[in-house]
């Protein structure tokens, strides 16, 4: 599933390639925007916001009066589970004909083709706040302060009582962390993805905060995403998918349990919690977990 860091990255990658570049084709396989049409918008940029992103275009034609538009418009896409966007220039380009393609773009030299992304629509940037109101901080904002931690700190144990993996993986607390990072950074605290929050030692909010930010920050720039440091297949990780190779720390046996519920409890908004699959090391770990 795409996290933070893999939205963040595909940000870049596409800023990088259509920024400045006039839209010359667009296709939206999409009921909801059939008739859109950002020919002749130029592309400014990309914005994202934990797992949301946001194209942002300026209307590059000159209206009636022979000026150019100043209008600013935002294509919102949300990966979710299994969402991508690729861009295809001259030498890869090849006929876009698979059904699950929603969005082809040609600006410049390259094309931008979305597949299976969700959540998308049209809007005036100016608007973008809307979609993102819910979130806590970005883990990734490039001009995260000491409030942004306390924003997320404060959140984190807002509920003593929930468990740390639900509350890591929960978007209003902080946005970013996916089940990858909720795993890892609950066994680099050292406790299992159901301890209460409140069972954490004194200052584990402020540590959990600091350890997923600082473990999306390493990936932000690569595909390969590692826990440990270590790029090698096999060595990225510390138990996340180690069930058949053991702890990477003390080569003990790792167990996978699932966690999480469809809804929120009492109603409460939880964005992102749904049941997952966790593996955590009964012996670098410590609090509860279900039997086996």
């Amino acid at each position: 599933m795409p996290e933070g860091d893999t939205v963040f990255l595909t940000g870049r990658t596409v800023a990088r390639a259509l920024t400045g570049a006039t839209v010359t084709g667009c296709e939206f396989r999409v009921p909801a925007l059939a008739t859109a049409d950002l020919s002749g918008w130029v592309f400014t940029g990309v914005r994202t916001v934990g797992k949301h992103l946001f194209f942002r275009f300026r209307d590059g034609r000159d209206d009636p009066d022979g000026r150019a538009g100043e209008r600013e418009l935002s294509l919102h896409s949300h990966l979710r589970m299994d969402g991508e966007w690729r861009v295809l220039h001259p030498s890869a380009r090849r006929p876009v004909r698979d059904h699950r393609v929603r969005v082809v773009l040609t600006a410049g030299t390259a094309e931008l083709v979305g597949i299976r992304v969700h959540d998308l629509a049209v809007m005036s940037t100016s608007d973008e706040h809307r979609r993102v109101s819910l979130l806590g901080p970005d883990l990734l904002d490039p001009e995260w302060t000491a409030e942004h931690t306390a924003r997320a700190v404060a959140a984190l144990t807002a509920d003593p009582a929930r468990e740390i993996g639900l509350a890591l993986l929960d978007q209003t607390v902080m946005a970013g962390v996916g089940n990858l990072y909720k795993v890892e950074t609950c066994f680099l605290l050292g406790v299992t993805p159901w301890t209460p929050v409140s069972d954490m030692d004194a200052g584990g909010a402020t540590r959990a905060v600091a350890l997923a930010r600082r473990l999306l920050r390493a990936n932000a720039a690569r595909r390969e995403q590692s826990t440990t440091g270590q790029l090698v297949r096999g060595r990225r990780t510390w138990v996340y998918e180690r069930t058949r190779h053991g702890c990477f720390r003390c080569g003990g046996p790792v167990r996978v349990a699932a966690q999480g519920a469809s809804e929120g409890d009492g109603g409460a908004v939880r964005i992102g919690t749904e049941g997952r699959p966790v593996w955590f090391c009964p012996r670098c770990q410590h609090g509860p977990a279900p039997d086996r």
